[in-house]
């Protein structure tokens, strides 16, 4: 690091040369005048000494334009390239002042340290061999030493490529990549090694970078997009595979990976939309569409699944609901996701499994709160269902209406009716049950008390402070059918 540190003072160095050094001009090919190119060059001294780069090459554009044949513009165009990022279009420049000055060593050792943070290992070495040819040159010993060890390293670590040893590779290819930072090829090979040690993210940061340093990397687009869409990440795949078709509109492989992959974001932002309105049977479509046109990447399947659980959740199909969950927990065990499951669990009055996915998804996130609620209201639920169900007595499911609650109430009353039995247990049984259907029906059909019943508390409790102790089953069944009779009762 030493040396590149060097070697950066080096570039700042032939700047301040650039902007100081009294260019000589030796004749002029060009439309310009050899004044006008004197303007030029001073003006990009300037704005040079200012920091202002972008503006200070269009003056060396039109130097170099105006006299083709003057190689210190060309150096000092090719300086400016560097500072830029612009590494392939600094060698051209450099390239061309070898050219016309083969023996000018400070283009030779820019040259070669430019070639070196490429990655271009044994070019670098073959130009520092080239300027200690014309002197001895302390920085181009120095430059040769380091490309060889680097040279060697990457070596090593193509053998442990091939050995299948991902992981070592990575660790050789690290300090590699940190002296030759401008390496696409050294980038795209520790991708596929973070790839093949199962690092997705790690491998699409290294791509990200390969496309900065290659603007034209339609295969690094594509495979960046095809990486985000295997995680599911089908929002940044569509931008990635859009940043390829701006640089090949009919690209083979990116042009039908943006068709799919477009019809898939349609009908998942059509689903997530569903859902935030509460239109669950259209978000169930939309989600059926995309395991539809998607039979094979499992994270977009995730999506889906994880859509449907919720939504048939909210529509009230509880089977299908489990369903759903737990395909969408076989790809991927989220707390979110065994909180739905366990939801479903409970309406159908199965505490057991819902307690143990609300414990899961505390493994996964001790601090979940939905988790830490659910558990609570699952035992309080499982604890009152050995008192009394208002569901189970009344015959109807935790989803019912309220116009199915009061049918069932109806029904209910009518065959447990006191009035229907003699004198003896059959009354007596009768009169229990007929007090529990009342019950049932005062709870059930009362929007807030049904709430807190559902949440594990029953309002009609006799320990519960919020009981009301003039409630009289009898009065309520006769609200219903006009009856002129009205049963007392003394309840213990």
């Amino acid at each position: 690091m030493e040396y590149f540190q060097a070697s950066n003072w080096k570039i700042y160095s032939t700047w301040m040369f650039l902007i100081s050094f009294d260019v000589v001009l030796q004749g002029s090919d060009g439309s310009l005048s050899k004044a006008e190119i004197e303007n030029h060059l001073e003006l990009g001294r300037d704005l040079l000494a200012k920091g202002r780069l972008q503006d200070a090459l269009s003056h060396y554009h039109a130097a170099v334009e105006g006299d083709p044949n003057n190689y210190l513009t060309y150096f000092k165009r090719g300086t400016i390239y560097l500072a830029l990022g612009k590494a392939r279009l600094a060698i051209s420049d450099l390239n061309r002042v070898l050219e016309l000055k083969p023996d000018f060593t400070a283009a030779r050792l820019q040259r070669a340290n430019t070639l070196l943070k490429q990655g271009q290992l044994k070019e670098a070495k073959q130009e520092f061999d080239n300027v200690l040819k014309l002197q001895d040159n302390e920085e181009a010993h120095n430059g040769y030493r380091v490309a060889d060890q680097l040279q060697s390293d990457f070596d090593n670590a193509q053998g442990l490529m091939n050995g299948g040893s991902f992981g070592d590779a990575i660790e050789v290819l690290n300090p590699i990549i940190e002296s030759c930072p401008w390496s696409s090829h050294l980038r795209e090979l520790r991708s596929h090694c973070h790839l093949s040690s199962g690092n997705t993210m790690a491998a699409i940061w290294d791509l990200k970078s390969t496309t900065k340093l290659q603007p034209d990397n339609t295969a690094g687009y594509f495979k960046l997009s095809m990486l985000h869409y295997q995680l599911g990440e089908y929002q940044d795949s569509l931008r990635e595979v859009r940043e390829c078709l701006k640089l090949d509109p009919e690209h083979s492989d990116c042009f039908p990976h943006y068709k799919k992959v477009k019809k898939i974001e349609k009908f998942l932002t059509d689903c997530q939309t569903a859902l935030d309105n509460k239109e669950y049977p259209d978000c169930i479509e939309s989600a059926n569409k995309v395991l539809k046109n998607e039979p094979d990447v499992q994270m977009i399947r995730y999506a889906a699944f994880e859509k449907l659980c919720h939504c048939h959740l909210h529509n009230n199909d509880v089977s299908k609901s489990v369903k759903f969950c737990s395909e969408a927990i076989a790809i991927n065990k989220e707390p979110a996701i065994l909180c739905d499951r366990a939801e479903a669990h409970i309406k159908n009055d199965m505490y057991d499994e819902a307690i143990k996915d609300y414990h899961d998804a505390l493994d996964i996130n001790d601090s979940f709160k939905r988790a830490k609620e659910g558990i609570v209201r699952a035992q309080k639920m499982r604890k009152q269902t050995e008192k009394r169900d208002y569901y189970k007595i009344l015959g109807v499911k935790k989803t019912a209406t309220k116009k199915e609650i009061v049918k069932a109430y109806r029904k209910a009353a009518q065959t447990w009716h006191p009035d229907n039995f003699q004198e003896g247990d059959e009354k007596k049984k009768a009169e229990k049950m007929f007090i529990d259907i009342a019950a049932a029906k005062e709870v059930l059909t009362d929007e807030e008390k049904r709430k807190k019943f559902d949440m594990g508390d029953d309002p009609l409790d006799p320990e519960s402070p919020e009981m009301h102790g003039d409630f009289n089953p009898f009065q309520q069944f006769h609200q219903f059918h006009g009856s002129p009779f009205q049963f007392k009762f003394h309840f213990n």
